[in-house]
């Protein structure tokens, strides 16, 4: 079992001969035993220590021991940019929703990665998924930050703030409001080391309007505060890669018009805030996917009729006519695997992943740990038990929701039960990324990615069950 540091002079103690810790920065004195040992301790207690002050401690030495051994928080817009001028390999970057077990599972794709040499792939999360697994920001950067030392993986670290999402009932009732959540949640994420924000306003798209830039108008004009938004407060040496979206997930497939209708408002709105503010790299749309598939009455997840075209056509024009890397690919991860090849062929540059992730860990997780976790859905997620769904269909649709409350017993699994898991979350990983071909993309990755280090972090964490991780749209 992880023990977690009870007391910072213990904590200090114990890593004396591990870390030299400055006012503002540390030194890394002995590296095999941060990484054999010493990391185990910190990521525990960065995330289940009582103790606030204890947890933020641990995160800010997670962070500065990283950025002294190599492990970089950073933005993948200048990559994303080059990508948009046609000047890398196509590939498809894999950006990966982790809902528990966060700093083991992302042990496993930084193992992935440097088996493949692989650089191009993005650790995300939800706004919405802040709140039901009881992650902030900080400690999912942590948890992905002490998963690359613990691993050896050395450059460019990519965390992704994904489906930053307004939400439409509270925005009518309270715009203002709302607008400031999602400020709030950014400069949040920012300061621990997302630099990658999925800005997600395709909620307030208004279909009922005439034009198709009337449709878009809500969408592309907050898309364009919230960039600007971002640009005043990214760190200095850092341009924050900003992602839009025109299509809801779930919803209707997007249209080429459509994205040039945004693309136009958009623009012409952030030249009125600013002339020289850097844009979107890349544009989400609605392809025919759902976020985690659409359970049918047996639990099994019905046929998806995904409309390549749209990320073809729609990608191509983003890429010409605005420069931007490319189209977004979310709710993909329960595809057959045969659909991954095609990604990287139809000026798909990112696609989103996390519902198959999940159903691994179900899959193979004690039945007496599932059972719990059940009983506990069906009586708090009761009401969301929609008439003539059976109990598979709700099981399926809610179980994501039982992460927050269940995280100690997942991060403490018996061990051999555990490794089966992450052994099966690996396979998946590593067929993953050799069909959206980012192995042997390391290199590319460190040529046009700028790795700043930041310095002494100032975390300003929210508990999870604040507005500003309000659930979504999706």
């Amino acid at each position: 079992m992880k023990e977690v540091f009870s007391t910072s002079q213990q904590m200090q103690e114990a890593l004396k001969e591990v870390l030299s810790i400055g006012e503002k920065e540390v030194s890394i004195i002995d590296e095999r035993r941060l990484c054999s040992e010493a990391i185990d301790r910190l990521v525990y207690t960065a995330v289940f220590s009582e103790e606030d002050n204890l947890r933020q401690q641990a995160k800010r030495l997670i962070r500065l021991a990283g950025e002294a051994i190599g492990v970089m928080a950073s933005s993948i817009h200048d990559l994303y940019m080059v990508m948009g001028r046609g000047e890398t390999p196509q590939f498809t970057v894999p950006a990966m929703n982790i809902r528990g077990m966060t700093y083991d599972v992302a042990r496993r794709v930084f193992r992935v990665a440097n088996e493949l040499k692989a650089g191009a792939f993005i650790f995300e999360i939800a706004r919405s998924e802040m709140g039901y697994t009881m992650q902030s920001p900080s400690e999912y950067a942590t948890s992905v930050l002490a998963a690359a030392i613990k691993e050896g993986y050395r450059g460019p670290v990519f965390i992704q703030g994904d489906h930053f999402q307004i939400n439409s009932k509270l925005f009518v009732e309270q715009r203002e409001k709302e607008l400031e959540n999602l400020k709030t949640l950014i400069k949040e994420a920012i300061a621990a080391g997302f630099y990658n924000i999925d800005i997600d306003a395709s909620t307030v798209v208004d279909y009922s309007k005439a034009s198709l830039s009337e449709q878009q108008y809500l969408n592309y004009l907050c898309t364009a505060q919230l960039t600007a938004f971002i640009r005043e407060i990214e760190p200095e040496g850092i341009t924050v890669s900003v992602g839009a979206e025109i299509g809801h997930i779930g919803g209707k497939n997007s249209t080429v018009e459509e994205a040039e209708a945004f693309m136009e408002g958009f623009l012409e709105h952030l030249r009125k805030i600013g002339t020289s503010l850097p844009g979107i790299s890349k544009l989400s749309v609605q392809t025919g996917t759902t976020h985690g598939g659409v359970p049918l009455p047996d639990g099994s997840i019905a046929e998806v009729r995904l409309d390549f075209s749209v990320l073809r056509d729609i990608g191509g024009l983003v890429r010409s006519r605005y420069g931007l890397s490319g189209t977004v690919q979310h709710g993909a991860s329960t595809l057959p695997e045969e659909f991954f090849d095609l990604f990287p062929e139809n000026n798909c540059s990112e696609i989103h992943l996390a519902t198959g992730f999940q159903n691994i860990m179900f899959e193979y997780a004690p039945e007496e740990l599932r059972k719990e976790i059940y009983e506990f859905l069906k009586k708090e997620y009761r009401g969301e038990w929609k008439e003539g769904m059976t109990e598979e269909q709700f099981i399926y649709k809610t179980r994501k929701k039982s992460f927050g409350h269940f995280k100690k017993q997942w991060w403490y699994l018996d061990k051999a039960v555990k490794e089966r898991i992450l052994d099966m979350l690996e396979d998946k990983f590593r067929v993953l990324f050799q069909k959206l071909r980012v192995k042997d993309t390391k290199e590319i990755v460190e040529k046009y990615t700028t790795q700043v280090r930041i310095g002494y972090p100032l975390y300003e964490d929210t508990e999870p069950w604040k507005d500003i991780y309000a659930e979504g749209d999706d």
